[in-house]
């Protein structure tokens, strides 16, 4: 009879033990829960910015307080293309206060104000009078488009219809102030709305300002826009424009397809001016590289500037600047230059080749400043930051143009 009480009580303490374990779980696992929904609540709703230190060297030195991109190099003046580029990169980097400060300085200092009613100054600067002003009020067209795109992106991607808003208004303005038909050609971008047009058979237009994953998407978003026949005309422009398949600066169309002097020696009347392939072109390669190659008319343009990759598989440096024979003028371009061309070699196959610019790059970066170069030139780090952003996966443009970032 004892053994038989204890046996019962011996299961009864068992029975205890394990109610008493089962209570500590549930303890814990509340616990564990409240840990959990405390760090949900506190977490922010917006992603982590990612860091990205060329980012952060280019805010610290190149954009001051108020938004405003600094060329150091150029009397310290801004441009609607450094405005624009520093708005891509800040969307790209999740930057939104950085955005909306660039987005105000600009539109308070380059488009009176206003972007739904005014292109943006192409350059602001000192005046001779010791003013601080837009010393050229005429808009560049390859600014204009990028501010669009990213305002376009960036309401979509933060889901604020007021950047969407904003980005359509100035596309249209684009469309209707930038975009000519021009015979022989069709629809094309011009440089600006005014002073590239100088006679009734001429066109003055830069292949580095029609850049294809933005009119692709702006083809999507805008579909009854001139963006399609824009990105179809720019297979011509490199077919018969570009020199011994060498991206040139400018060209003009209108009574055929030639590279071109620049706009000021043509209005000079400059008629030993050549044409080059230098600063702009090497764009050129670059938006060929980072543009999805799916994207409409794509792998066939590539086709169309191979001079760049020939030369590369015998040469470690990038030319500065070539001639319309395909004679190169000066053989040491930039790093930038290299970042420029790295995206473009991998996108034809030349891994070796793209490394080789690539490990040039690195190699010039300064460790004081995070920034590449001697000298930090302020086009060097926009080459730079389009180059290694994408060859480190922190954008990508889809076939159709749309922005894919890393921390959406």
């Amino acid at each position: 009879m004892i053994g038989v009480v204890n046996k019962a009580f011996g299961k009864m303490r068992h029975l205890d033990l394990r109610l008493s374990q089962l209570h500590r779980d549930r303890r814990s696992r509340s616990i564990c829960g409240l840990f959990l929904l405390s760090f949900l609540l506190l977490s922010p709703l917006c992603p982590a910015q990612p860091a990205w230190p060329l980012w952060d060297s280019y805010n610290r030195i190149i954009i001051d307080q108020q938004g405003r991109v600094i060329d150091r190099s150029a009397q310290d003046r801004t441009t609607s293309e450094g405005q624009s580029y520093a708005m891509f990169f800040a969307l790209v980097a999740n930057d939104r206060a950085r955005f909306d400060k660039l987005l105000h300085w600009t539109e308070i200092n380059l488009a009176a104000g206003d972007l739904t009613q005014h292109l943006p100054a192409w350059s602001w600067g000192k005046a001779p009078d010791g003013s601080w002003k837009p010393l050229d009020l005429h808009p560049a067209s390859d600014a204009d488009l990028w501010m669009a795109y990213s305002l376009i992106e960036a309401g979509r991607l933060w889901r604020d219809p007021h950047y969407d808003r904003l980005g359509m208004a100035l596309a249209a303005q684009v469309a209707q102030q930038e975009a000519a038909f021009v015979p022989g050609l069709g629809t094309t971008l011009i440089a600006g709305a005014y002073g590239f047009h100088p006679d009734a058979q001429t066109w003055i237009l830069n292949p580095s300002y029609l850049q294809p994953s933005i009119l692709a998407r702006l083809s999507k978003v805008m579909p009854n826009g001139p963006w399609a026949a824009i990105l179809d005309s720019l297979n011509p422009i490199l077919a018969e424009g570009s020199g011994a398949g060498y991206a040139m600066d400018w060209v003009t169309a209108g009574s055929g397809i030639h590279p071109s002097a620049t706009p000021s020696q043509h209005a000079a009347g400059d008629a030993g001016a050549m044409p080059k392939g230098s600063y702009d072109a090497i764009r050129v390669y670059l938006w060929l590289g980072i543009a999805d190659p799916e994207t409409r008319g794509v792998r066939s343009l590539l086709t169309r500037v191979p001079a760049m990759a020939a030369y590369l598989d015998n040469h470690p440096i990038p030319p500065q600047q070539v001639d319309a024979q395909g004679r190169v003028l000066n053989p040491n371009g930039s790093p930038g230059f290299s970042a420029a061309v790295t995206p473009y070699l991998r996108a034809l196959g030349k891994t070796a080749q793209a490394k080789i610019q690539s490990d040039r790059l690195a190699a010039s970066r300064d460790a004081t400043t995070g920034l590449y170069g001697k000298t930090a030139d302020y086009y060097d780090q926009n080459l730079a930051l389009f180059a290694t952003g994408w060859s480190e996966g922190r954008f990508r443009f889809d076939r159709d143009g749309k922005l894919r970032v890393k921390w959406k």
